[in-house]
Order: structure tokens, then sequence, then C-alpha cells
């Protein structure tokens, strides 16, 4: 990286080959990836220290790739990342687990629904089990299913250690990392990229490639882009979901889902490597980042796990922490894909913009990485 200082100002001005603007999960993979390829890579992110945002506000969960239509980017991306995610978890020494998963039918009238995601889930090579009545019953003991679907590739990562692995490799690739940079302006022209970085630490980058993976920040971002066409800007909604925690012992080795609610997959149980088990995220529409934990919603929370598990003990559930997934739909949208958009979408050589990368994006992270790259 070059630098270079203006005459009669303090602001450095540097020229990079790439930024990527964004150390969350999906953002040091892509940059690793890149560094990995030869590129000298420096990563930028406003906050003070990696995955402050989506990436250590979720589930944790390693999906299978059940939920998205066959040919979309978040099935392919999905199950193309999972072996991926597994493969580089093993080989970095990540802690992670195989738990398996149960999708649960509570009522009758919801099998064929339950048949639509094995169809669906076939589709993308992800086979799962379909248990009818008795023999869910007997697999998942205590729990109040008709049918429930076993998806046995599913499992749980620790994501901090995933992303503290990503960003070793990167520095050992030569790339770097700088935090506390927000980008408070950027433009394209002449086949370059300049952005401007505030923080402690003020300076001018002048890039030949940017990739625009800052999260909830991604499409505020590409508003104030000069260069940026507003018709390659989406509107982002926000859906906030809550976790509770459950204290004390439980029955649960894997993980329990109900179907899928719009906006999201259903109030369901998931565990961390301690073996602690966790319930949510719901889905509540907001006009602004706030990670506000409302204890309240714990009685719709109870309502919700009785559904399925009549023996849940209420008083056992703590407010633990709130997500956010950055939506590119409102509430009465159906499925809404990954939008990884390169020139072919905007016009602007050199430069990839990242957009409702919600679930499964720390799944799909790794193949996320190999196809923004291939891109490139």
């Amino acid at each position: 990286m070059e630098g270079s200082s203006a005459e009669g100002s303090r602001v450095e001005h540097f020229h990079v080959d790439v930024v990527v603007i964004g150390a969350g999960v999906v953002g040091l993979a892509i940059a690793r990836e890149l560094a990995l390829r030869g590129r000298e890579v420096l990563v930028v992110e406003q906050g003070g220290s990696i995955g402050e945002g989506i990436s250590s506000r979720n589930s944790e969960v390693i999906h299978a790739g059940i939920y998205y239509p066959p040919q979309s980017l978040k099935a392919r991306l999905c199950v193309q990342g999972r072996q991926r995610l597994y493969d580089y978890c093993q080989r970095r020494q990540i802690d992670h687990q195989k738990t398996g998963k149960w999708i649960v039918a509570t009522h009758p009238d919801q099998r064929a629904e339950l048949q639509r995601l094995q169809h669906q889930a076939l589709g993308n090579g992800v086979e799962l089990a379909l248990l009818e009545a008795e023999a869910s019953r007997a697999a998942l003991p205590g729990l109040q299913v008709v049918a429930a679907l076993h998806s046995p590739e599913t499992g749980i990562v620790d994501s901090h250690g995933l992303m503290l692995a990503l960003q070793a490799d990167l520095e050992a690739a030569g790339g770097q990392l700088v935090t506390r940079a927000p980008v408070e302006a950027a433009c394209s022209q002449a086949g370059e990229h300049h952005l401007t970085i505030g923080g402690a630490a003020p300076c001018r980058v002048t890039a030949r490639t940017v990739v625009n993976a800052a999260g909830l920040g991604a499409i505020p971002l590409a508003g104030q882009w000069q260069g940026l066409p507003s018709s390659a800007i989406p509107r982002q909604w926000l859906a906030r979901g809550v976790y509770f925690a459950y204290s004390g012992r439980h029955p649960f080795d894997s993980l329990v889902y109900p179907l899928p609610e719009r906006g999201g997959l259903g109030v369901h149980l998931t565990l961390d490597l301690a073996g602690q088990a966790r319930f949510g995220p719901d889905v509540e529409w907001i006009t602004r980042e706030d990670y506000t934990v409302d204890p309240q919603r714990v009685s719709g929370f109870s309502a919700a796990i009785r559904q399925w598990w009549p023996a849940l003990d209420a008083n056992r559930l703590q407010p633990a922490y709130a997500g956010i997934r950055p939506k590119l739909a409102g509430p009465d949208s159906g499925f809404v894909d990954f939008r990884i958009d390169g020139s072919d979408v905007h016009g602007v050589p050199g430069l990839v913009n990242l957009f409702g990368i919600e679930s499964p994006g720390l799944t799909a992270s790794l193949a996320i990485a190999g196809y923004v790259a291939d891109r490139l």
C-alpha cells in the first residue's frame, strides 16, 4: 500500500489494489480469499473490532440449505459454503459441532409444508428424512409433534473463532485490517474508487477494486456513493429478532425448529458449544438500528415454544441479545435472494456491492468469498 501526504495537509492519501469495507464474517472471508489469490487487500471497519454487527448477533448455526429455492444464490452458496465451512473448521481447529436439526409439525395440516420443504431441499442436493407421528415422537420424546424432518448436516460454530481464523489467514497472506475507520464518502470515476476514511486517523484511499460488505451499512453507504446510479440501490428493511437464554438443564442435544414464518425461521431452539439452550429469534419490523431486548416479549416466546415443547418452564427464559436482519423487502414479501451486484448490474467497473446478506450468510461466507473473487 503506497502512501503520500497532501501538501499543506496532514491527511494521508494511500493507493491500494483492493479495499473491502466491513470486517464481519463475510467481509473477512472475501478479503482472505482475495489475499490468497495474490491481491493486495486492505479491510476497513468502522467498529473497534471485527464482527461487531450482524456476525456477532445470530444463532451461529451452520445451515444445510433447506429453505431456499433451487438455483437461488442463497441455496447454491449455502450448500457450497456449508461443506467448505466444516472443512475449514476442522483444518483450522475452530470449535464447531454437527448437531443435526429437527423441523417439527405440531398439527396435521402442517405435514404438507414439511413435504414441500423436503422436496425443495432435495432440489438443492440436501436429503432430509421425514418421520411420521409415531417415529417422530419416539425420536423427540417430550415434544408435541405429528411429523418431523431430520437434517443431519446442520450444526453450530464459534463465529468469533471463525472470524479470528479468517483474519489470521488474511494477514498471513499480506492483507491489512484497520478498525475504527468508517467510510465517510465514496466516489467512483475513471476506473478508480476514492474513499474518505474518518476516525482517529482520517485519510483518503484510492483503490482499483472495492467490495462493499458493510452489512447493515451497505445500502446506506451505496446511497451516498458518487458515480453509482440510484437505480442500483435497493431499499433496506430491518427485521429485529431477539433471543432468550434458557437457564439450567434441558433435554436437547440437537436443534429444533418449527415451520418457518414470514420474515424468519420461527422461534427455534439452538445450542451453544457448551450445550446451553437459547430460543429465538422472533421477527419485529423496525425503522432504525436498535438492539434493545424487551423482556415482555417472553410471553410470545413461551406461547410459540409450548406449541411443540409443552414442558417449557417460562421462568427459566432470560433476555439474551438481539440481532437485525438486513432485508431487501418488507413484511408482506416472499423469498428474496442475496444481491451480489457487480458492474453488470450497476455499470461501475471494479465495485461489488453485497446487499441483503442475512441468513445463511454465515454458513455461505466462504462460498460468497469465492463467488465475489471469481467475479472480480
